[in-house]
Order: structure tokens, then C-alpha cells, then sequence
């Protein structure tokens, strides 16, 4: 394998270094999509409590966690993370299913899991037998989704989350517990260790030289299987012992994928990546102000959780909506994620979120697809705070709250929140006596309202582009398409 490997970074086009890797182009698909589907599925979905760190925190004492699992299922050197497997069998679970409800909600691409922090493969691998084809529901899950998205003109992406593996489990070796020695590469639970400062990018213990190249082979093993034309990491491959192979996997990816005349990506967080090798990932957020660079927020539909959960804090349509638009108003995409339940059927507020959703871009998508920012990416009084973790309680936007995006020969405005008064005014498109760059100087030919048979009156002054209707009443946002001349 590392000779493979080593063979075709040699060939090229890119090299393992960040000065190669930043004249990688951002694939032109992903500028247009503007909306695709996280999933989070794992055996962490069987006991459904918590969220997704449920195998690390069901082994640390001062978690609720802890005593949940003893309650539940009994003391964990008795019965551990391991002894979900059998128990993942995967019955309800239909990925033509999940894929003809994610289409129908408006999305253009998908990125399943493929490993998450627990260390449990949902797809085929010979480099460790701890994977959904020779355990648990002994199928290739992975494989199902990417079919399933292909046959329905889904764009097929995946995730690794495997480099947390390092310490996740590591908590278990402190009590009795299933988590012990002798472990070697390959077993379920190595290596656990002992769990670093997730945020020192030189914390110790430091991965060791097996792990990552551990992590390394898994991440080339997706590549070459499944082709995907995306590939996400979660948070800590900035580590510094990361860096090298992450050089490696990036310069393996881009030059199988120009052998394959296909358009890929990676997507990374905190700078794990140099800016220009990849897209830059906004965990649960968004930026300040629009940028030349495409970027990717990734949200869920629940506020505390990733995964199916017993408890999950739904998000409202409008909520996400108005997300979606504050990214691509931004020059961003968003990832929104969904999670199957443990035996793998469709959540009941996952499917009514999804539905709604689709039914909004049904009728205002042309708005979002192919869009790009205009000069300016909103105007109004309420302004959202940006960074990571920050879109977790919904704003409430006044009748003057708008953001923009364009394309083609059409200005969109979308209004966060219409006026009940159904007078609206547009204060950036006021007609203007001196033009320069920073002021609209253009000639409006028609304005619409998208998805109402009634449509405005309207009429273009020094002070704004005013609307008149009394037949807009909609709960979610209102976009208003301004055709130019």
C-alpha cells in the first residue's frame, strides 16, 4: 500500500505540499448546489441518548452518561460499546428511501458518515474486520448510499471522523471495563488513549506514526472504493501530527481524481488545511461578510445533537431557511445534518423538516442554485453573529431584514420576514442621482414575487424600490425577484 501510495504522488499533478495543493480549484458544481445533506448514523443511533459522544462519555464517571448506560444496559465491563453491534442491525434502513426524501427537500448532494469517532466503519474495509459488511447488519452502507444517490442525480460525498479515534475510548482504560489490554491495530477500541486538549495543536500524546498511518490508509481506502467528490474531516487532523499525511491524502485524492476527470474537494475546519487547498468548514455558523472564496456551514436539524436522540431540540423550517439564505448570500453553501434512527428508519421530525424545506426551494431554489452574491448581501436592522456555534437560537427579523444574491439578468431579494402591511421598500435599489460602486444605478424592468398569483405594484424612487400586495402571507421568507433590463 504505501508503495502504491508513494507511486502516485510521484505522478502527479500535485505534490504533497501546501504551495501544489493551493492551485487545487474548487470544483464548479459545489458554487451552484448551494444545499447538501449531512448524515450522522452509527451505533451511537441504538441507545439514542445524549448525542453522537455517546461511546466516549458512557466511560467517564462524571458524565450522565455513565449511569444511563449502567441503568440501561448493565456495568460496562459486562456490556460495552462493542455489544451494540449485534444490535445494529439496520432493518428499517432504505438509503432509496432516505435519498428520494433528501432530493425532495431540495438538496443537491449528500455526506454520509463513513467512520465516526467510535471507530465502527459503515462500509467495507480489509483493514479491520470492525465494519457494517462483516458485522452488525453486514452490509455495505456506504455503498447503498452512493448507489442510491447516483441513480437519483445526488452528488456522492462521505466523511471521516476517524482521527478523534485516537483518544475516544481512551477513558474506558480507567475503570474496569471492555476497554482493555491487549489492543493491536485493527481492533475495535485501539488504540485509547488518553484523551489530549482537543484544541492544543501539539497536545500530548501525540498520535503515533501507526495510528496515522492508520488514517491514512482508511481515508485512501474511501477514496479509491467509493469516489467520492467530496471528502469532509472533522476537527483535530490540524494536529500536528497530522500534518504530513494530511499533505499526503489531499495530493493522493486530487491527483486520482484528475486520473478520474472528476471534481473534487476537501473540506476541513480550524486551518487543518493551508486557505486555497481545499473549502474552508463553519461548524454550526456563519461569516461576517461575503467572501471571494466558496465555504461550507454545517448545521443539523437539531440544536443538541448530530444524531438521532430521545431528546432531540428540533430546529423550525424558518430557521433553517433563513440559514441557508444567510450563507448563500455570503458566497457559502450549507451542510444540514439528519440522523437515522438505530434501526435505521426516517425520523418523524427529520421527515417533516425535510419536507417543508423541499416545498420552500420548490418554489424559491431559482434564487438560490447557480446564484451568486450580489454587491452587497443584505440590508436591515438585525445582523447575526458570526463564527462557529452561533445559529443555534432563531433571530427574529423585521419587515426590513433582506439579503441578495443574483444571477442571470435577475437581482433576488429575500425578505427574512415579509411585512404584514404588505408594503415593502427595498432601500438598495433606490434610484440614485450621482452612481458610484458602492450605489444601484440600473434599470428595473419587473418585479415579481416568487410563488403568488398575485403579484405587486410597485414603483422605484430616491429612497427605495417600494411593493404594494396584499395577498403575501407567509410565515416562512418571501423572495422578490427583480428582473433588469
Amino acid at each position: 500500500m504505501a508503495a502504491y501510495i508513494e507511486n502516485i504522488l510521484r505522478k502527479g499533478p500535485y505534490l504533497p505540499d501546501w504551495d501544489s495543493l493551493a492551485c487545487h480549484k474548487t470544483p464548479e458544481w459545489f458554487g451552484s448546489a448551494k444545499f447538501g445533506v449531512f448524515i450522522h448514523w452509527g451505533l451511537y443511533s441504538l441507545p439514542a441518548h445524549g448525542n453522537e459522544w455517546y461511546s466516549r462519555n458512557m466511560y467517564i464517571r462524571e458524565k450522565e452518561e455513565w449511569n444511563w448506560h449502567r441503568k440501561h444496559y448493565g456495568p460496562q465491563d459486562q456490556f460495552g460499546y462493542k455489544d451494540f453491534i449485534p444490535l445494529f442491525t439496520a432493518e428499517k434502513f432504505s438509503a432509496q428511501e432516505w435519498v428520494s426524501l433528501i432530493k425532495e427537500a431540495g438538496a443537491r448532494y449528500i455526506f454520509p458518515v463513513a467512520e465516526h469517532h467510535d471507530g465502527f466503519q459503515l462500509y467495507k474495509s480489509k483493514l479491520s474486520a470492525w465494519n457494517s459488511w462483516t458485522m452488525g447488519p453486514k452490509r455495505d452502507i456506504l455503498g447503498e448510499w452512493k448507489t442510491a444517490a447516483e441513480e437519483n442525480g445526488l452528488i456522492f460525498c462521505t466523511s471521516s471522523h476517524r482521527a478523534e479515534h485516537w483518544f475516544f475510548m481512551g477513558h474506558g482504560r480507567e475503570f474496569s471495563s471492555d476497554i482493555k489490554e491487549p489492543m493491536k491495530r485493527g481492533d475495535f477500541y485501539w488504540p485509547a488513549q488518553k484523551e489530549p486538549d482537543h484544541q492544543d495543536l501539539e497536545s500530548c500524546p501525540f498520535p503515533t506514526p501507526e495510528f496515522v498511518e492508520d488514517w491514512i490508509q482508511r481515508t485512501i481506502e474511501l477514496i479509491e472504493n467509493y469516489q467520492p467528490a467530496l471528502l469532509y474531516f472533522d476537527w483535530w487532523v490540524q494536529h500536528q501530527a497530522f500534518k504530513e499525511g494530511l499533505k499526503k491524502v489531499a495530493a493522493y485524492y486530487y491527483n486520482r481524481a484528475a486520473e478520474w476527470e472528476k471534481e473534487v474537494s476537501i473540506c476541513y475546519k480550524h486551518d487543518a488545511m493551508m486557505f486555497g487547498s481545499g473549502i474552508p468548514e463553519i461548524e454550526r455558523g456563519s461569516l461576517k461578510e461575503t467572501t471571494a472564496f466558496v465555504w461550507q456551514t454545517d448545521t443539523a436539524v437539531a440544536k443538541n445533537s448530530w444524531c438521532y436522540t430521545d431528546s432531540l431540540e428540533y430546529k423550525t423550517a424558518n430557521q433553517i431557511i433563513c440559514s441557508l439564505i444567510q450563507a448563500v448570500c455570503k458566497n457559502g453553501n450549507i451542510l444540514l445534518n439528519v440522523g437515522p434512527k438505530g434501526d435505521g428508519s426516517i425520523p418523524e421530525g427529520d421527515r417533516k423538516l425535510l419536507k417543508e424545506i423541499g416545498q420552500w426551494m420548490k418554489v424559491n431554489g431559482e434564487g438560490i442554485y447557480g446564484s451568486r452574491p450580489w454587491r452587497i448581501w443584505g440590508e436591515g436592522p438585525t445582523r447575526e453573529v458570526s463564527g462557529q456555534f452561533t445559529d443555534q437560537e432563531e433571530i427574529t427579523y423585521t419587515g426590513k431584514d433582506i439579503r441578495f444574491t443574483a444571477k442571470g439578468g435577475s437581482i433576488y431579494a429575500f425578505f427574512l420576514h415579509y411585512p404584514e402591511s404588505g408594503k415593502a421598500v427595498i432601500q438598495s435599489l433606490a434610484k440614485t442621482k450621482t452612481p458610484d460602486n458602492a450605489t444601484f444605478h440600473g434599470l428595473i424592468e419587473k418585479v415579481t414575487i416568487l410563488g403568488f398569483n398575485d403579484q405587486p405594484k410597485w414603483h422605484q424612487d430616491f429612497s427605495g424600490l417600494h411593493l404594494w400586495s396584499d395577498k403575501v402571507d407567509s410565515r416562512l421568507p418571501v423572495t422578490v425577484k427583480v428582473q433588469m433590463v
